[in-house]
């Protein structure tokens, strides 16, 4: 298998193995959090990739924690990403659109002033997200309020109504933000999951909200629009907890029994990040058959043998993204990738966005 064969993913054909994966880049247009035309260009540009998942985006204003991150739950958002995803589709892209709630990764600044929202009222350690103002500035994160049952409910509503507003918009398909210290992950883990009632103990009561929202939006849109983002091995955000990896592996198998479009897997991408255990991967593979996507520090060479090894069918690539518009060609090539301006990651215009040489397009 190459990672640059066409690839099968439902009823989606796929120009290679390749996918763009998910960077929060805040660009949107203010106020209301708006996709716009510079947003569509920069995905354009990209979309020789096989499949595009986008930047995370809010379900409902409860579920923002960082400046300019994107929304889909007003009528102008839905508008504003039918500019993207037309985009994108003309150039003969796949785009998913990735739906997130921060849960306690937020701020009173994004909360009426009000504290944010977790499983339970245990604040992230060292945990900060980022506000627009001169500059930019880092906050940290307070102690959460604790969600009703009955929140927990309008919260899965609020999933499938986004999924829906995506399809309207016209993305391919949706998934669901489940890792990297976000409010699904928050659910999963028992270091910021305490509670005592039908969401929290025993690991099927930590599944309960994922698959809650997983269910839902399969009903609202259906299993093949419908992916999910897992990070078991990440443990920033405070969120290293010692039963997460049997977690997942139960949730691989439940979610195979919904037939979802795939699984995300996110792998920690720092320099001394822990290695993903060959055995969790065969695992993973046995439980889960539809297709599984990997994300995490992968050049040519480690997504061709991962690939080839049947422990993965797409393989997700990030900052190269960002700098290299035309990855797949200067893979391809073996051309030499642009250096990427990191002071330009959150925020700003098209320097560091939307201006990086596209030689191959």
């Amino acid at each position: 298998m190459s990672l640059f064969s066409t690839y099968q993913l439902n009823n989606k054909s796929l120009r290679n193995h390749m996918v763009m994966a998910p960077m929060t880049r805040c660009r949107t247009s203010q106020p209301g959090d708006i996709a716009n035309d510079l947003m569509a260009t920069y995905y354009a540009q990209r979309a020789t990739a096989g499949l595009i998942i986008t930047e995370a985006t809010q379900i409902s204003p409860q579920s923002q924690g960082y400046s300019f991150t994107p929304g889909i739950f007003t009528k102008k958002q839905i508008e504003g990403w039918k500019k993207v995803t037309s985009a994108i589709h003309d150039k003969g892209g796949v785009v998913f659109n990735q739906l997130w709630h921060v849960g306690r990764v937020s701020h009173p600044i994004f909360q009426q002033g009000k504290a944010p929202v977790g499983p339970s009222a245990l604040p992230p350690i060292e945990t900060q997200i980022w506000v627009a103002d001169d500059g930019g500035t880092m906050l940290d994160c307070p102690t959460p309020r604790a969600l009703s049952v009955e929140e927990i409910k309008v919260i899965v509503a609020d999933f499938a109504q986004a999924a829906k507003n995506a399809v309207e918009a016209g993305f391919d398909g949706v998934e669901i933000h489940g890792g990297n210290g976000y409010l699904i992950d928050q659910f999963l883990r028992t270091n910021s999951n305490i509670r005592t009632d039908q969401y929290g103990g025993n690991k099927e009561n930590r599944l309960r909200f994922l698959m809650e929202v997983i269910s839902a939006c399969v009903e609202a849109i259906g299993a093949d629009k419908v992916g999910v983002r897992l990070a078991p091995y990440v443990t920033f955000k405070d969120m290293n907890c010692p039963e997460i990896v049997e977690t997942i592996l139960l949730a691989s198998k439940k979610l195979q029994a919904l037939n979802i479009a795939y699984l995300h897997l996110s792998e920690a991408d720092w320099d001394d990040a822990p290695e993903i255990p060959l055995s969790f991967r065969k695992e993973l593979r046995q439980y889960f058959t539809n297709t599984v996507i990997v994300a995490g520090r992968y050049d040519r060479q480690r997504a061709e043998k991962i690939l080839l090894e049947g422990l993965a069918d797409l393989v997700a690539f990030g900052r190269d993204f960002i700098a290299n518009p035309d990855l797949p060609t200067r893979l391809k090539k073996g051309q030499k990738f642009s250096e990427l301006d990191g002071n330009t990651l959150f925020g700003g215009n098209e320097k560091g966005y939307s201006d990086y040489p596209n030689y191959f397009e």
